[in-house]
């Protein structure tokens, strides 16, 4: 098999190594149920806590992560994403894109919302978080917490966009269409879902099997023909070319089964997600920096925060002086930042730093809060009925 030459990447791609280990704070949060205790009091002391996530707390799904212990950059040295100037410009970059994307999209179909994303659910159901930015693109928060606001970042595979029109066009229909086109890689992604190749959350099976499967969905298959892969145009700038502001009419062109063509000038569809290299939607940031200028406190779960999209926004929080708890595995970005002059003593109301599975430590903190709401619930019931019956007894005595 052959494969086309990648253009070197000019950008370099940030915090790739090893990041330093983070200071536990408060010292006793190093258990999960210290970490507990810690954030129950964080809480305390943060009213309309926003959550800040990242990839790592859809590993319990079965997606990869980029920096954690076994993320695709520490497993898979030479992986680098696709660049977005890379992806407008380069027709084979594209057919390489969209090829792998093809065989990943099964698996983060399959993919499910895990225990971590009901937990922040019912976080916000307890009325102790206000809202969630995610920098992930897996759609898992709004599927498990619709009626909880999510702010997608970094956007969404979910649907495909035009980069001439900006219509959306959902993913599963992309992908029916990529099936009808490429009969050859439908084949070869059927004789890959028999062979449980895709079932298995195991990197190591996987790669046995000549697959890597990396965070946003795709998957690598060392010396694929990706040359041979087409890709539709958007069906709008099919039927209704966009006029370009020197009054020509933009072109798009397919050949007879129905495939994208160089020969256009529009119609190229791209994944509605923030390629590495390209500016976060307008609205999408104001959004953001919205939520954080509005929120008591900022909840970080399963990020290095190494992009500077989401760093910035924890910076703004520390900025604010509003209380920042981090939960993930490995180091973070500048963490040191959030956490200067805090009180030594201080319980976790001033701040946390955990490094512990969020897959573990989220469903227990609920599970304490659910019960401290139900104490603190039947105490007031009772200082309640006190007072209610203290009245009572008093009317009698004045009647």
């Amino acid at each position: 098999m052959t494969s086309f030459p990648m253009r070197k990447p000019y950008m370099r791609i940030p915090y790739t190594d090893i990041l330093a280990s983070p200071t536990i704070i408060p010292k006793t949060a190093n258990t999960i149920s210290g970490a507990i205790a810690a954030i129950q009091e964080f809480f305390k002391a943060s009213h309309s806590t926003v959550v800040l996530s990242g990839a790592g707390i859809s590993v319990a799904s079965g997606l990869a992560d980029y920096r954690g212990p076994k993320g695709t950059y520490r497993v898979n040295k030479t992986y680098r994403p696709i660049y977005y100037s890379e992806f407008i410009q380069n027709h084979e970059a594209r057919k390489r894109y969209w090829a792998r994307s093809f065989l990943g999209w099964t698996t983060l179909l399959k993919a499910k919302p895990n225990a971590s994303h009901y937990a922040v659910k019912h976080l916000g159901d307890l009325g102790l978080v206000q809202s969630v930015i995610t920098q992930n693109v897996d759609s898992f928060h709004p599927k498990a917490h619709p009626q909880l606001p999510t702010i997608e970042l970094h956007g969404y595979l979910r649907s495909c966009v035009c980069t001439s029109c900006h219509e959306e066009l959902p993913r599963d229909t992309f992908q029916h269409e990529l099936a009808r086109l490429n009969p050859t890689w439908d084949a070869f992604l059927q004789e890959v879902l028999a062979s449980g190749a895709l079932d298995t959350e195991n990197p190591d099976e996987r790669r046995a099997k000549g697959l890597r499967t990396n965070p946003d969905g795709d998957v690598d298959l060392p010396d694929a023909p990706y040359t041979t892969f087409r890709y539709p145009s958007c069906p709008r700038c099919l039927t209704a070319p966009l006029i370009a502001t020197d009054g020509s009419r933009a072109r798009v062109e397919i050949d007879a089964d129905g495939a994208w063509k160089p020969t256009s000038t529009a119609g190229i569809l791209k994944p509605a997600v923030t390629m590495f290299g390209e500016n976060i939607q307008a609205s999408v940031k104001v959004e953001a920096e919205h939520a954080i200028e509005n929120a008591g406190g900022l909840l970080v779960l399963g990020t290095s925060l190494a992009t500077y999209s989401a760093w910035r926004l924890a910076k703004r929080a520390r900025d604010r002086g509003i209380p920042i708890a981090i939960i993930n595995l490995g180091g973070v970005r500048g963490e040191d930042t959030f956490f200067v002059d805090l009180d030594p003593s201080q319980d976790g109301r001033q701040g946390v730093r955990a490094e512990l599975s969020i897959g573990e430590l989220l469903p227990g903190l609920v599970e304490h809060m659910r019960q401290s709401s139900i104490i603190n619930s039947a105490q007031e019931d009772h200082d309640h009925s006190a007072e209610h019956h203290g009245a009572s007894v008093f009317k009698d005595m004045m009647s």
